[in-house]
């Protein structure tokens, strides 16, 4: 299964992407994800989730071979999902810790952009590489990671920032060695638990209400471009190119 929850420690659900080889999730994976999201957040006892992966990175994305393969189907459903995981961490009841390491791209830049607090390791990297795949979304996450101008600059480059650098404009919270990021987050996590669980809830359900942009209708927005990128027929051939390993023309 390529998405597994843990309850390890009191009041602290884990949720984890396990989806070798690089956790890009297909559509059903989306899904799961989303629902145990949310299904953490509704047991009475838990106080936080900790959402992290195992393998080489946090989240490569969506499965784009899925999408070759599969055509119209596979890219709504892929939306779908996203939109559906992206909302379980904003509305997971009870505060998401993210933890990053390795390579956290496209759909995992959602994730923890989404998320309430975010934990890294030193070899963390964010980054959207959509314009090179045919594809528009997530800079509504990465907005809540970066600043507007910052934002900008990777969604037209598709170059990653560090986990150094988010923590510098405070988005992210800690950095640690790689073999660290699981006990920092727990560390983080318990300071939450110790508190009132009806409180708790409350706050988060009341930072959700004051945020300034409505994360649901925004990256909903972005998606819709994605979709006319698929229709006019150049998304293909950026997606076929990354498939086969070769350049993308980039002359439309």
């Amino acid at each position: 299964m390529p998405i597994v929850t843990h309850q390890n420690r009191p009041g602290i659900a884990e949720v984890v992407i396990d989806h070798p080889p690089v956790n890009a999730l297909d559509v059903a994976g989306w899904f799961g994800l989303a629902d145990a999201l949310l299904a953490a957040g509704r047991v009475p006892d838990n106080r936080v989730v900790i959402l992290r992966a195992e393998g080489r990175g946090f989240c490569a994305g969506v499965d784009i071979k899925e999408i070759q393969a599969k055509g119209d189907d596979a890219l709504i459903g892929a939306n779908r999902g996203c939109f559906a995981a992206f909302a379980a961490a904003y509305e997971c009841e009870v505060p998401v810790i993210a933890a990053v390491h390795g390579f956290c791209l496209g759909g995992g830049v959602g994730l923890a952009g989404n998320s309430d607090i975010v934990v890294a390791s030193e070899d963390a990297t964010f980054g959207l590489p959509e314009v090179d795949r045919g594809a528009l979304g997530a800079a509504t996450h990465l907005s809540r990671l970066v600043p507007q101008h910052r934002m900008r600059s990777m969604v037209y480059t598709a170059k990653p920032a560090t986990a150094a650098e988010l923590h510098h404009y405070g988005s992210v919270l800690r950095v640690v060695p790689r073999d660290q990021l699981v006990e920092a987050a727990y560390e983080v996590a318990e300071d939450i638990a110790a508190k009132s669980p009806t409180i708790i809830r409350r706050a988060k359900e009341s930072l959700n209400g004051i945020d300034p942009v409505d994360v649901r209708r925004s990256y909903r927005l972005e998606q819709g471009f994605t979709y006319e990128l698929h229709v006019a027929g150049v998304a293909d051939e950026q997606r076929s190119a990354f498939v086969e390993k070769r350049d993308a023309d980039t002359t439309r």
